[in-house]
């Protein structure tokens, strides 16, 4: 696979079969994959300055995506990131959330999966509070400033 470019797009801007993609996988990873039951459509997709990230494989699917969106407090909030199974460990997430961060204000906040800690580390986040259960799963906040 050739490196993807980063699509990003406001939800108003978004095609629905991309936004049926993005949401597709999101299922299919955190439902499906890591058996978790939760409410992913939580109404901040729509919000005004959420944006939509995703990078698509040769074949036009997506194959990972994040999204970020604002804080009351002025901060960006990183969320939803997701990588599809086969493209992990390709370095196309670190590609997406650079690009990201690239345009997003700071701070920037993530709830972590802990076991990911290490990693969003690599990207200059650090850990910002205690560990917290969400949805099952061991969670950790961190910021980037």
């Amino acid at each position: 696979m050739t490196r993807p470019l980063v699509r990003q797009a406001a939800p108003g801007e978004l095609p629905a079969p991309v936004l049926y993609e993005l949401l597709r996988l999101r299922s299919e990873v955190f439902v499906v994959e890591q058996r978790c039951a939760y409410q992913d459509l939580d109404g901040r997709d729509l919000e005004d300055g959420a944006r939509h990230w995703w990078v698509e494989d040769d074949g036009g699917d997506v194959v990972a995506t994040v999204r970020t969106l604002r804080e009351p407090d002025g901060s960006t909030r990183l969320g939803r990131v997701v990588t599809r199974a086969d493209a992990r460990g390709s370095g196309l997430a670190a590609d997406l959330i650079r690009a990201a961060l690239a345009e997003v204000g700071r701070p920037v906040v993530i709830s972590a999966q802990a076991h990911l800690a290490r990693w969003y580390r690599t990207l200059g986040f650090e850990i910002d509070g205690e560990l917290f259960v969400e949805d099952g799963i061991d969670h950790l906040p961190m910021r980037l400033r």
